[in-house]
């Protein structure tokens, strides 16, 4: 697996790793881009992929019947 440095503000850092619980920045931020991936990929399960987006907005732009 390709590994990806990347530089954060030590403050944001410091509180990324006390809202996740860990001991290092690099497991916190791990933790926090796996947790966003995960609730992406139960989004998309939920709605449907990319292409079934034009019936939600078929939805919402049509006019409710009976009022």
């Amino acid at each position: 697996m390709a590994k990806v440095t990347i530089s954060l503000d030590s403050d944001l850092a410091i509180e990324v790793m006390l809202l996740a619980g860990t001991r290092s920045p690099q497991d916190a931020v791990e933790l926090i881009v796996r947790d966003y991936l995960a609730r992406g990929h139960r989004t998309e399960a939920r709605t449907g992929d990319t292409a079934d987006g034009h019936r939600v907005a078929d939805r919402r732009s049509a006019p409710e019947e009976g009022r």
